[in-house]
């Protein structure tokens, strides 16, 4: 996969003899009987709305980033187990092989589960939609912060703020005790629990490489067949957290990031209203872009 930074994008794919396809905004999935093969395109979205160009090399990064973290957070035990069961493809079912050049590197073999309907973000830092929020009403996510905090600054202990996962619009953030209502107050405090932990694990191992996880967000599901937790998708990727190089970070303004943030900068600076069609990316975009992707691989991998 050396030459992944410049070999064209996969947009989307449509591999013969795999089974009902399904499309996320970055992720396409195909029903394998008792499984899933998930492909991470080099999609990209803002604002939740796919954008016309494709990043080189993202869907690489995502998956490998997933399983660096995958192989490292499970090793002390208490989370839920993931809903990977390989990403060699060596492993893969025979229908998968003639497709190997499109799926190396970038796919999974994963369990099937029903998504839990919450998105589970954990922010250690004041930033995003997180810090707009605060400076009109002194909340996050409806919780009273106190007064005189800075934008980037670190909160004393990591917020729990869940999100409803739209399946078209915007998702919007809800409390905890939303969050309890619908999916029951034993399994909201246990993704709770797990989530701030992956989180506080993640960030101690990101920040002796000279990275802070400023915020990410999780997603669980239940097995299909035994009804138990797991930990679903992706785990902290530049599409799912926010990365922020440790010897820049200075608190009282927005910090440069490995991440999506470029991209959505960008966007509102063109003055796009966030609604369906999205503006093209100007190739110089898209090529920054991609060197923030790989360059966030670079630092963990």
């Amino acid at each position: 996969m050396s030459d992944v930074w410049n070999a064209p994008t996969v947009f989307a794919t449509d591999l013969a003899g795999l089974g009902e396809k399904r499309q996320g905004k970055v992720r396409d999935m195909y029903d394998l009987g008792d499984s899933l093969l998930l492909i991470a395109s080099d999609r990209i979205s803002a604002f939740d709305v796919v954008l016309p160009e494709g990043i080189p090399g993202k869907g690489y990064v995502l998956t490998q980033l997933s399983k660096f973290w995958f192989d490292r957070l499970w090793q002390e035990g208490g989370l839920a187990p993931h809903h990977v069961r390989t990403m060699n493809p060596e492993e893969f079912p025979d229908s998968c092989r003639p497709h190997v050049d499109i799926l190396a590197g970038r796919s999974m073999i994963v369990e099937k589960a029903d998504p839990l309907p919450v998105e589970c973000i954990v922010r250690g830092y004041l930033a995003g939609s997180a810090w707009k929020e605060y400076r009109k009403q002194g909340t996050v996510c409806e919780q009273p912060l106190p007064a005189g905090l800075r934008e980037s600054e670190k909160f004393p202990e990591p917020l729990f703020t869940p999100s409803t996962k739209a399946t078209e619009g915007h998702d919007e953030n809800i409390s905890y005790d939303t969050m309890k209502g619908m999916i029951g107050e034993e399994l909201a405090e246990q993704v709770r629990r797990i989530s701030v932990t992956m989180y506080q694990r993640a960030a101690a191992l990101a920040e002796a490489r000279g990275i802070i996880i400023a915020d990410t967000k999780f997603e669980f599901g239940l097995h299909q067949t035994t009804k138990e937790l797991m930990v679903i998708d992706e785990v902290l990727t530049p599409d799912s957290s926010r990365f922020w190089p440790n010897d820049h970070c200075e608190p009282g303004k927005a910090q440069p990031s490995f991440d999506k943030q470029f991209v959505r900068d960008y966007l509102d600076s063109v003055g796009w209203d966030h609604t369906p069609p999205p503006p093209h990316l100007p190739q110089d975009v898209v090529k920054q872009t991609s060197a923030k992707y790989r360059e966030a691989l670079e630092r963990f991998v």
